[in-house]
């Protein structure tokens, strides 16, 4: 019977959310006109990306990366240098804004033109990842109604699961906040991105634990960073050092989401869910 871990402890995915200007631009407009605060999150596909792929280079490990379609469009460039290294390109999403504020017309319009952006570069991407992982009800069933394979937003468990939808079966690849670096590194005044700027010592250390932790359970450490943030050169060597750690400790296996998505699949004793609404009671809970 096929096992997703294979004959690993555990499965490391690191995977890079390259959201540049997206994220600053979907609180407000105005903030085009910020050159600071445009310039902070140019770095990530500047400098950042072309950080990131040494470092994965110098190991020879895999990575995935949740481009959205605006960064698509802004660096084309960057995007081949992703794809020339032999790297994932996954969606996330054309503007960065929340699904969970937009209609339902509105997120379909969005999802429809991410795919436009990256079929420019000839990605039929397999994967998707809700911007500000604020998926919807309606987003896995978007996901498998575009024929993509799995996603990567939902946070109800810490290894990959089936999930059925109306549109068809996705593999879901649940996420985790504390394997996040914009929760570390993220700062900005304005807009009001994050206020702590963690130790990148500290975040190495914590990531760590919990590498030992997940290999120990037999789960999932699915790592998020962000170029903008984990590109900066202390930050770079901190993800080295979880990186070094982790190949010296042995036990577990590098890899693209992808691919961890289709051996899940095909693993019988995986869970298998329906994604359910919450429906509370208007007179406990008033809107």
């Amino acid at each position: 019977m096929a096992d997703w871990k294979a004959d690993s402890d555990a499965i490391a995915i690191l995977s890079f959310d390259v959201d540049a200007e997206s994220p600053v631009l979907a609180q407000s407009r105005e903030y085009a006109d910020h050159a600071m605060v445009m310039t902070h999150q140019a770095f990530g596909p500047l400098v950042g990306v072309p950080r990131i792929l040494q470092l994965l280079a110098d190991y020879d490990l895999p990575g995935t990366f949740f481009i959205p379609g605006l960064t698509a469009d802004r660096y084309p460039a960057m995007v081949e240098s992703v794809l020339a290294a032999g790297h994932e390109v996954a969606h996330h999403s054309y503007s960065h804004h929340s699904a969970v504020d937009l209609d339902a017309d509105g997120e379909r319009r969005d999802f429809e033109r991410a795919l436009e952006a990256l079929a420019k570069h000839g990605v039929k991407p397999m994967g998707h990842r809700a911007a500000l992982w604020e998926a919807t009800w309606r987003t896995p069933s978007l996901v498998a109604e575009y024929g993509l394979e799995y996603d990567s937003s939902l946070m109800d468990a810490d290894r990959p699961y089936i999930l059925d939808t109306p549109e068809g079966t996705i593999v879901e690849l649940p996420p985790f906040w504390g394997l996040d670096d914009w929760e570390q590194y993220a700062f900005l005044p304005r807009p009001h991105l994050g206020s702590i700027i963690q130790s990148p010592v500290t975040v190495a250390g914590m990531w760590t634990h919990e590498m030992q932790a997940m290999r120990k359970h037999g789960s999932l450490f699915l790592l998020t960073c962000h170029p903008f943030l984990s590109g900066r050169a202390g930050r770079i060597e901190a993800l080295r050092t979880v990186i070094e750690h982790t190949l010296d400790a042995g036990g577990v296996e590098f890899s693209r989401c992808i691919d961890i998505a289709r051996r899940a699949k095909a693993d019988e004793t995986l869970d298998r869910r329906t994604l359910t609404p919450v429906v509370v009671s208007h007179e406990i809970y008033p809107t």
